[in-house]
């Protein structure tokens, strides 16, 4: 398993504390870089990483520690977030990330995650290990997959697991994630996973492994983890997973809405999601970050700077959103160039504890203000049972229902809204008369049978659509 060790410091880790920290395994292992510099790793003579170091974060966020960490952990905010991972080759190198991991808290002061994992004295032996050949971060690596072994509590999308995830991609392989039973994803890695082959690997002392999303029984085949069939060919669903999970009466409101702008110099991203925040919990969002943790306080100007650079190098935005610590909030953000326009997808999700009310009379507020000032093409808000903090645990949750489906006014201009009503279905008209766009109710979060209520609006639109490439344009 990879060792994570992480140290919190109130001082950044300079050259000094890095040195010394990077001594912990004396003078004979190799320093190398990697990611253009971002990672420094120690090396066994025969080129093996053995430790990796991220470049430190600075996290100006409060919060962000305790969601990643643990309530027990200390959250000064600001702090210092230098991640040390150990591979899997043997027991040494954990030993040495935690003593890398020690001597910069013993340098700078502050703590070292997990609690009692800090040490300072040398690790030697280290020098002639030799084992697989694993990228760093990736435990196991095959033909068909990518497996990385994780321990966390919670597990985020670090910048290193979004690296490991994108070369899995490029490789034509799967991510596996590979997790005790009592982990639990955050909400921007479920979204990641969602988006890329991928398979969350569930330990479990009954059968073995399985899916920690689906329930599946799994079993290692041909170089990857696969579903484990009965005699007559139907999957196993694991006992674990049927276990309650322990979020009763807790529920999430998540919105997924699809906005596009000009691309002209003028245009700031951000305001969607932003607006999103405000008209829902009363206040912007709190920082954002293209990773876990999220590190500097949220910026539209900065958004907006780092979306316009990758486009001109081709590439798409993906950022991560939180908001304040007093009401569970987080988000993703996509930023593309379509033929449209540039594309923002923001999936927004707020948690509600047992005995906290949903604001649901305010999203057609909300939903009229995207229409009218921020270039929404659809949107998409639901209500789910399950946990507050907006982490997943690897337990089945009851599916989620639709409250509303709402199309921009773009994505209906020119057709024949005359009878678009489905039974007792009446679309809201949002916007000028001229051009509006439709908000469609669908309940009240406690019907999911009206995912089907939702399919027939979507086909009945789609008739109605007279361009060929229109059923793309409004996301359908």
């Amino acid at each position: 398993m990879t060792q994570d060790v992480i140290a919190l410091t109130p001082r950044m880790p300079d050259p000094k504390a890095l040195l010394a920290g990077l001594h912990a395994g004396g003078p004979d292992l190799r320093v190398d870089e990697a990611g253009g510099g971002a990672v420094v790793r120690l090396c066994a003579d025969s080129g093996q990483t053995l430790v990796s170091l991220e470049a430190p974060r600075y996290l100006q966020v409060p919060g962000e520690v305790q969601r990643l960490l643990g309530k027990d952990v200390m959250d000064e905010s600001p702090v210092w977030w230098t991640e040390v991972r150990a591979s899997s080759a043997a027991a040494e190198p954990a030993r040495l990330a935690e003593s890398v991991a020690g001597r910069l808290a013993a340098v700078l002061g502050g703590a070292v995650w997990p609690p009692g994992a800090g040490r300072t004295e040398v690790v030697p032996a280290l020098a002639g290990l030799s084992g697989d050949t694993a990228p760093p971060g990736v435990d196991v690596l095959t033909a068909r997959a990518a497996v990385v072994i994780q321990g966390r509590p919670v597990v985020a999308a670090t910048t290193w697991l979004t690296d490991v995830a994108r070369n899995a991609v490029r490789t034509g392989r799967e991510l596996q994630l590979v997790t005790p039973p009592d982990t639990r994803l955050t909400f921007p890695l479920h979204t990641l996973l969602d988006g890329v082959p991928s398979r969350w690997v569930v330990r479990d002392p009954e059968c073995g492994y399985y899916d920690g999303l689906s329930g599946t029984v799994l079993g290692w085949h041909d170089g990857r983890f696969a579903p484990a069939t009965t005699d007559d060919g139907a999957p196993r669903i694991a006992e674990a997973f049927r276990r309650p999970a322990g979020a009763e009466g807790e529920r999430q409101l998540i919105l997924s809405f699809r906005t596009i702008h000009p691309a002209d110099d003028y245009l700031t991203l951000g305001g969607a999601p932003e607006l999103a925040w405000r008209v829902l919990t009363g206040a912007p969002p709190a920082g954002w970050s293209t990773a876990e943790p999220v590190n500097v306080p949220w910026s539209p100007r900065q958004l907006t700077e780092l979306a316009r650079g990758r486009a001109q190098r081709s590439l798409p935005t993906w950022v991560v959103a939180v908001g304040d610590s007093d009401r569970p909030s987080i988000a993703t953000v996509r930023v593309s160039h379509t033929a449209a326009g540039v594309e923002e997808r923001t999936t927004i999700a707020l948690g509600y504890g047992s005995g906290n009310d949903v604001p649901l009379d305010l999203v057609p507020e909300l939903a009229a203000s995207l229409a009218t000032d921020h270039g929404l093409a659809t949107m998409l808000v639901q209500l789910r049972f399950a946990r507050a903090d907006l982490s997943t645990p690897a337990r089945h949750q009851p599916p989620s229902a639709p409250l509303s489906f709402t199309l921009g006014p773009d994505a209906v201009a020119g057709l024949d809204l005359t009878g678009v009503s489905l039974a007792d279905t009446v679309p809201v008209r949002l916007g000028p008369a001229a051009g509006p766009g439709l908000h469609y109710m669908l309940g009240d979060g406690d019907a999911p049978s009206r995912w089907e209520r939702l399919r027939e609006i979507q086909v009945q639109m789609g008739r109605l659509i007279r361009t060929t490439d229109s059923g793309s344009h409004m996301g359908l």
